[in-house]
């Protein structure tokens, strides 16, 4: 019987081959692979053309705009900013839709989320933040890398890894102030003090708006309400109106003792005349117009008694973020600078009623 046997030079040809062909076949696996890297953006474009969908980043660079199962899409430079908008779905005029839409014109990548205040969610928001009013505005740190923030920094208040959007300095109204304002020690405060409706204006005594204001709105409330409610003012001094500050201090001598209502009636009505004089003098006539003495009244005025207390004002202001003048709350609602005494007079019943 016949031995088959392998040469060794047989065995070293199988060896060879084995191993060749191995050797092509991870090569063909190689070549597919980095093929399929390469032009892969051919094959999406191919589906793109066989299904209608699709598109690769080779496409993409080359528009900045174009349609899509019916839409328009633009392409931007900047990055998606995402905006977390908190408000309260109770409060009507909370909702923060057309503040989004303006951010839009300005941001065209923001991404928004609504966060209601009362969920846990913005509950820790709002204390993580401090947010003061309705609706709020929460951006991430990607807002730094767009030409909005560059040309408009100084609106945002950065905490941590956010900015907070300071709507008051863009002249937007607060839906709502989550927290309400509280008396201090000091405040010109008049009425009933223990009143379940607390009334906080921030005046200016040389702003034209205060004084039509202080005429149609604040002395009605005043006469009809002041057994009912606290009514709280606040000296919210303007730095480009010259004289302010003096008619500030001397408000606050006037309240010193029990004359502030006829003090702040006769600076309103003279407001154009004094408000074209320079140093102290003026008030000082005033005050001995009203009755009040007038050695106490000066020695007051010299002396700016109450300089801190009104910057005590203006900073309770800037916490809460009024920029303007007149500046009115009932309770936590805010009050147009626009608005009628029929209008407020509604506010002032409906918290009364509660």
């Amino acid at each position: 019987m016949k031995e088959n046997k392998t040469s060794e030079t047989e065995k070293t040809d199988l060896c060879c081959s084995f191993i060749g062909d191995k050797k092509t076949k991870n090569l063909i696996a190689l070549v597919i692979l980095l093929g399929g890297l390469l032009i892969g953006s051919i094959f999406v474009d191919v589906i793109q053309i066989f299904r209608g969908g699709g598109f690769s980043p080779r496409k993409l660079a080359q528009t900045d705009i174009f349609n899509f199962e019916g839409k328009t899409w633009i392409a931007y430079s900047e990055p998606i900013v995402k905006v977390q908008v908190v408000s309260d779905e109770t409060c009507e005029a909370c909702k923060p839709d057309e503040v989004v839409l303006g951010l839009h014109r300005m941001v065209p990548t923001i991404l928004t989320s609504k966060i209601d205040i009362n969920s846990p969610e913005g509950a820790d928001l709002v204390k993580k933040m401090s947010l003061k009013t309705l609706p709020a505005f929460v951006f991430s740190q990607d807002i730094e890398k767009t030409d909005f923030f560059k040309q408009a920094a100084s609106v945002f208040n950065k905490v941590d890894s956010f900015y907070v959007l300071n709507t008051a300095q863009l002249g937007i109204q607060p839906g709502k102030y989550i927290e309400s304002l509280k008396t201090e020690e000091g405040d010109i405060q008049l009425g009933k003090e223990d009143s379940n409706v607390k009334i906080f204006l921030f005046s200016d005594f040389q702003c034209p708006y205060c004084k039509t204001f202080h005429e149609s709105v604040v002395k009605k409330i005043i006469a009809g309400y002041k057994d009912k409610v606290s009514f709280v003012f606040k000296n919210f001094p303007l730095s480009f109106h010259s004289q302010t500050e003096n008619a500030a201090l001397a408000g606050e001598c006037a309240n010193e003792q029990g004359k502030f209502v006829a003090y702040a009636d006769k600076l309103f009505a003279n407001q154009t005349s004094w408000g074209k004089t320079t140093g102290t003098q003026i008030f000082k006539t005033y005050a001995s117009q009203t009755g009040l003495n007038a050695s106490q009244f000066n020695a007051c005025l010299d002396g700016k008694k109450y300089q801190d207390k009104i910057n005590s004002d203006k900073e309770a202001a800037n916490n809460f973020g009024i920029s303007g003048t007149p500046s009115m709350f009932i309770n936590d609602q805010s009050v147009s600078n626009g608005s009628t005494f029929d209008a407020v007079k509604q506010i002032i019943d409906g918290e009364l009623a509660k």
